[in-house]
């Protein structure tokens, strides 16, 4: 019975808040699940034979009992006795079978489920990720999914079980007696009742709680990264943070002591009430076996079946909330898959020709995508997204950038620099124009084949939390050693990792802040080098390092840009100078072009840049 009254508050206390699943959800579900059809059709059908087995052994013990208060012969008795045990060890064995079949449904869901969500996020658009909040996302991998998988382990088992031993219990029951069954039935009420209530209640307790974690938790996974840290040390409050944080540990706190104290009280109620039931059961038992009407074996059986009935209509009773919350889950994980990608392959898509690759911009004009069109509500935690378009942030842009050519991009910030850059390795699709390789059109050029022919270093240099080795090997795995070693020498950085205790097995830190600025571009740059792209695009691999960083940088980007196609955006005075062309971009336009020596003799735009921010800043060697 108290068994009962936990189950019967845990199924409360799981109800889900949200839009309420379609039936759509529902169809979808089950074509989901149709390549396990098999194996759910055995589990149902040892569920049902578990149940049967369940109201087995009461009524065989009110027989063991009537063959003893009637002195029948011993041998009956033993068999009897024989009887329950061979029905414990076959209910044993087929619940570890019935165990299994649960856990490789359940488990293989979450592979299939998880596998899904994780290949879709990596097809969505860099866009999606910038508007996305990365702990909303992991929550649809992780929560999400666990709790689509208890439709098919918790709450499938438990409906067609509970059901089972239900309808066999009741039938049993009123073949005994029908007024002890009516009397059980009749006090069911105050046994459903009282735990939906206070299921309710403390559902909306955990909830609080659940915000006041997850508010900790994001305050402890900003201020704990290198960044956050840092920042907290320089600019930050820690006495007025270390409060905000205590008071909300502290009314998490004062939540658990609440529901442990509103638990048990509810338990206990409810074992007292099941008490009763059994009470009045063995006194109406008692009265009809005294009268005649009623075996004492029938009143025990009675007695162990009360013990069963009362589970399975409080679970029953509190299946909607547990069908309704896997199907929540459900279609969380649905919402992720149903954003379409904005990239994808064409069912022709090639690979990029061989051979030295061109780069040409025909007539590009590009907006960012609007957000309804490349995110959810849901995940960035507002009530509705815009839907807004984006605005145009390159209007014709033309040039071209022949095999083996540098071209380097100067403009303000906010020009539109790196947003060119991004077009050339397709991180977005331009709205009209072309951006091509060799001719191709990059929408007609299978991704993994483009990813192989352009490789990018950003300004920010970034890193996995892993070795060094791991880090270069992201760009080409199962690249031997040698390899990696003599990447690292021409990004000038071999006699430091060598210096290093574990070498290549160093780990960098979370993004690698265990490195200085100047070394993480570097490494990145030998990631460039292992990877051997043919086009190399830099975008201000060298805006925020001091000169003795930059001269060691520009030393591995003289070697990463050497017969390859580049595409810069300068901002040291030596990529400039050395480009073979120089565009300079301002307002999403090319407004000059020409090379160094030419710009500066027209007196206009990069001349004025020139003046005003290259001329100050000293030459790399």
């Amino acid at each position: 019975m108290q068994m009962a009254a936990w189950s019967s508050l845990y199924n409360t206390m799981r109800a889900r808040s949200g839009p309420v699943p379609t039936r759509q959800t529902l169809k979808r579900v089950l074509t989901f699940a149709r390549p396990l059809r098999g194996r759910l059709a055995l589990f149902v059908g040892l569920s049902t034979v578990l149940a049967a087995l369940v109201v087995a052994t009461p009524v065989l013990a009110g027989r063991v009992v009537e063959a003893i208060s009637t002195g029948q012969d011993r041998g009956v008795v033993i068999t009897l006795a024989l009887v329950i045990a061979g029905v414990a060890v076959l209910e044993a064995a087929l619940g570890l079978v019935n165990r299994w079949l649960s856990s490789t449904i359940g488990e293989g869901m979450i592979l299939d489920l998880r596998t899904k969500v994780f290949d879709h996020v990596q097809k969505m658009p860099v866009a999606f990720f910038t508007r996305t909040r990365t702990g909303a996302l992991v929550s649809r991998l992780n929560n999400d999914v666990i709790g689509a998988h208890r439709a098919f382990g918790d709450t499938l088992a438990g409906v067609v079980g509970n059901l089972v031993t239900l309808v066999l219990t009741l039938v049993v029951m009123i073949g005994i007696s029908w007024q002890v069954t009516l009397l059980s039935l009749v006090l069911l009420p105050v046994f459903v009742l009282p735990a939906r209530r206070m299921g309710t209640r403390l559902a909306a307790l955990r909830r609080e709680a659940a915000d006041h974690d997850a508010t900790m938790n994001t305050q402890m996974t900003e201020r704990f990264s290198a960044p956050g840290a840092t920042l907290v040390k320089l600019f930050g409050r820690p006495a007025e943070e270390s409060a905000e944080f205590a008071a909300r540990a502290r009314r998490v706190r004062d939540i658990g002591v609440r529901s442990a104290l509103m638990q048990w009280v509810f338990v206990t109620a409810l074992t007292l009430v099941s008490a009763l039931a059994l009470a009045l059961v063995y006194g109406l038992g008692g009265v009809l076996a005294l009268a005649g009407t009623l075996d004492a074996g029938a009143v025990v059986s009675l007695a162990l079946l009360l013990t069963r009935l009362y589970s399975p209509l409080t679970a029953l009773a509190n299946a909607r909330v547990d069908v309704m919350s896997a199907l929540v889950s459900f279609e969380r994980v649905f919402e992720v898959l149903d954003l379409p990608p904005l990239i994808k392959d064409k069912p022709d898509a090639r690979p990029v020709p061989d051979g030295p690759v061109s780069v040409e911009f025909d007539k590009v004009r590009f907006a960012y995508p609007a957000a309804d069109k490349v995110s959810l509500a849901s995940l960035e935690e507002v009530a509705v997204l815009d839907t807004r378009g984006g605005e145009e942030v390159l209007h014709e842009v033309s040039f071209r950038v022949e095999p083996g050519q540098v071209v380097a991009l100067v403009g303000s910030s906010g020009a539109g620099k790196s947003t060119i850059a991004s077009l050339a390795p397709r991180l977005y699709d331009v709205d009209s124009g072309a951006v091509r390789l060799s001719g191709v059109d990059v929408r007609d050029l299978r991704a993994d084949s483009l990813r192989g022919a352009v490789g990018m270093v950003t300004q920010d240099g970034h890193l996995f939390h892993d070795t060094i080795g791991a880090n270069l090997r992201f760009a080409r795995p199962g690249a031997p050693d040698e390899e990696l070693w003599d990447a690292l020498r021409r990004a000038r950085l071999a006699d430091l990792v060598a210096s290093l205790p574990d070498g290549l097995e160093t780990v960098v830190g979370e993004r690698g802040y265990r490195l200085s600025g100047g070394e993480r571009q570097r490494l990145t740059i030998a990631r460039l080098l292992l990877a051997r792209p043919r086009v190399v695009i830099l975008d201000e691999a060298t805006a925020h390092l001091d000169t003795t960083s930059e001269v060691a940088v520009q030393a591995a980007l003289t070697e990463a840009l050497q017969g390859r196609t580049a595409l810069v955006i300068a901002h040291r005075l030596s990529t400039v100078r050395a480009a073979d062309q120089i565009l300079v971009v301002e307002a999403g336009r090319v407004v000059e072009r020409g090379t160094h020596d030419d710009l500066l003799a027209r007196d206009g735009r990069y001349a004025e840049l020139y003046r005003t921010q290259f001329a100050e800043q000293p030459a790399a060697a």
